[in-house]
């Protein structure tokens, strides 16, 4: 248990650490002084963005749609690379084909269905409560509450309060939370997997190299305009957060709240975030 907190607290500082882009980026892309928002500033493509650093085994890169874009077809993709983006002559103006056909690249597009790769005779495994505090890939045990995009009330919010219980968006919403990381495997390789509002959707790609780094991808293309790095803290949840999990699974709908004896910050917690 010792051994696991110091793992989880090593974790969380390197994660703080890496939770921004890349200086490297497409040419349309603008990022803010913190290097934490990516805006796609013009066009629809060149909007190709990496991590500051390459992740360690089981660290996620977790993003958040700040800001969608009309008239456009396509989605956010996202994925890993095991170019150094500072090695890059140039950066390529999509990340599908363009950077994949550079080889050493697994990139998807995050869309309303699920990508992944099963292996002839392996069973689908359950996923865990949406309710359950932790997500957990392989030995990786990530909080699940950082994880979830949640749309914010408003006057007909009541008519996603379905969704919203299930801590569930659409994939390509705004204020949807999409993250990436790898898994190794006994056979030296890993797996990489796709994390869409807190649910792992499987492995979207294996066999990718351990002996070399591995960036995150995030190709900021088409309908989505911008993006944020969310950071991760692997610890415990706080008592704040255990709470609102308490209440959003007992409450009618999310307007319920606001009706509720609670203190002003923690309601403001329960509905706004």
């Amino acid at each position: 248990e010792e051994q696991l907190k110091i793992a989880s607290a090593v974790m969380a500082a390197r994660c703080r650490l890496a939770a921004r882009f890349h200086h490297v980026h497409g040419t349309n892309v603008r990022l803010d002084a913190s290097r934490t928002l990516a805006t796609r500033v013009e066009s629809f493509a060149n909007g190709l963005c990496f991590s500051q650093e390459p992740l360690a085994p089981g660290q996620i890169f977790l993003v958040e749609i700040e800001e969608k874009e009309l008239g456009w077809c396509g989605h956010l993709r996202v994925g890993l690379t095991a170019h150094d983006p500072q090695s890059l002559e140039v950066v390529p103006e999509y990340s599908l084909p363009d950077l994949v056909n550079m080889g050493d690249t697994w990139v998807f597009a995050i869309t309303r269905s699920h990508n992944r790769v099963v292996v002839d005779g392996e069973e689908v495994r359950a996923r865990g409560s949406p309710w359950e505090p932790f997500l957990l890939i392989e030995r990786v045990r990530i909080p699940r509450d950082t994880l979830v995009g949640r749309s914010r009330p408003g006057r007909y919010s009541h008519i996603l309060d379905d969704l919203y219980k299930m801590n569930v968006l659409p994939a390509t919403a705004r204020r949807s939370r999409i993250g990436v990381l790898y898994a190794p495997q006994p056979d030296g390789t890993a797996d990489m997997h796709i994390v869409i509002n807190g649910e792992d959707m499987g492995p979207s790609a294996r066999g990718l190299p351990t002996a070399r780094p591995l960036y995150a991808v995030v190709d900021v293309f088409a309908s989505t305009k911008s993006v944020r790095v969310i950071p991760v803290d692997y610890g415990f949840p706080s008592l704040q957060t255990l709470c609102r999990l308490v209440i959003q699974k007992h409450i009618v709908h999310r307007l319920a709240i606001e009706g509720l004896d609670l203190p002003p910050l923690l309601k403001n917690f329960c509905q706004h975030e």
